[in-house]
């Protein structure tokens, strides 16, 4: 799934300790010892299960920056150019650019606010499908599963988190392409779900279901499988993969946010430009959007926004990762038995 497409939800916590905290935790977690001896402030994220629950915040400013730009999405939905004239994008920056001029810094955070309703039990769907995955071909906890079987739990997270994250994806686009248009069809996130609704009942909210499903099934097997085994390559000899360096652990997590975007990014174009495109305009579904897309502007069409998503893969998912690394050695210090 395109996790970095979305943004965390963070919840300032204040871990109050009635004495210094002992410094056996603090080296766990990688923290210095607070200032004061009254408490550590620390900002997480709250999942589900038995699963990560806290993250570290700078996945929030991180991908919330770059995906905000909508480059993405417009980059995606733009209308071919007309013979002799130029695109209405040249790029990435230059989207960025006409969209910071013509709407101002409300513009680079269009639509967001649906998927950050979503987003917190999207991620808890999301981990509790990528554990469960892995149980489920496990004969014994301790067991230890293949690349392929990694890949296979990565894809069953994303089957789960398709539910939250279609009408999301399909408000947060219309929003987007619509502030590109001109056009004030929607106020916001929920005058939209509501007019959705209104115009074509839950069907129309749930536009894009199978597209979403074709990218983020194979992305998020992809994204979890890389993330594992670069933790493998990277560990030193003789180490155990919990004692991965923080340098380390952001190498493997850029990584593999950035092969998560390879292999979703295809199907993210046909999935933009489905959910935004009129009633009725694509019966046979994402065939009718390909054929369109590969007859009218090429193979290359189908990796518009490229460089919109990688300037964000890396970083956010290195910092998304470091915050779930982070968060286990904390769940593991508080509550070692849970």
């Amino acid at each position: 799934m395109s996790f970095d497409a979305l943004l965390w939800v963070r919840v300032p916590i204040t871990i109050a300790f009635r004495s210094p905290p002992p410094e056996q935790g603090l080296a766990v977690l990688g923290l210095s010892p607070p200032i004061s001896p009254s408490g550590l402030q620390w900002e997480v994220i709250i999942s589900s299960g038995t699963e990560p629950l806290l993250r570290k915040p700078v996945t929030n400013f991180v991908s919330g920056q770059a995906d905000a730009l909508n480059s993405q999405v417009r980059l995606q939905t733009q209308p071919p150019s007309l013979p002799g004239q130029p695109p209405m994008y040249s790029g990435t920056f230059d989207c960025f650019r006409k969209t910071l001029v013509r709407e101002g810094i409300t513009g680079l955070y269009r639509g967001m606010a649906a998927p950050i309703i979503g987003v917190t039990p999207m991620f808890a769907v999301c981990f509790f499908g990528f554990g469960l995955g892995k149980k489920l071909q496990q004969k014994h906890p301790e067991d230890v599963l293949s690349y392929p079987q990694l890949f296979a739990a990565g894809m069953l997270s994303g089957v789960f988190t398709t539910g939250i994250m279609t009408p999301g994806e399909r408000i947060k686009c219309l929003l987007q392409i619509q502030a590109s248009s001109g056009e004030t069809k929607y106020t916001g996130a929920l005058d939209c779900a509501k007019k959705l609704y209104q115009e074509a009942g839950i069907r129309g909210i749930y536009k894009g279901t199978v597209l979403t499903l074709m990218r983020d099934v194979p992305a998020s097997g992809m994204y979890f499988m890389t993330y594992e085994w670069l933790k493998n390559i990277l560990t030193p000899e003789g180490k155990s993969v919990s004692e991965l360096s923080v340098p380390r652990i952001l190498v493997a997590g850029g990584i593999a946010g950035i092969f998560n975007w390879a292999v979703a990014i295809p199907p993210d174009v046909l999935k933009s430009r489905f959910q935004t495109a009129p009633p009725g305009k694509y019966p046979n579904g994402f065939r009718d959007v390909l054929r369109e897309l590969i007859q009218k502007e090429g193979v290359t069409s189908l990796y518009k926004g490229f460089n919109a998503v990688m300037i964000r893969a890396f970083p956010a998912n290195a910092a998304c990762f470091l915050g779930f690394e982070v968060a286990m050695k904390f769940l593991n210090w508080i509550a070692p038995n849970f």
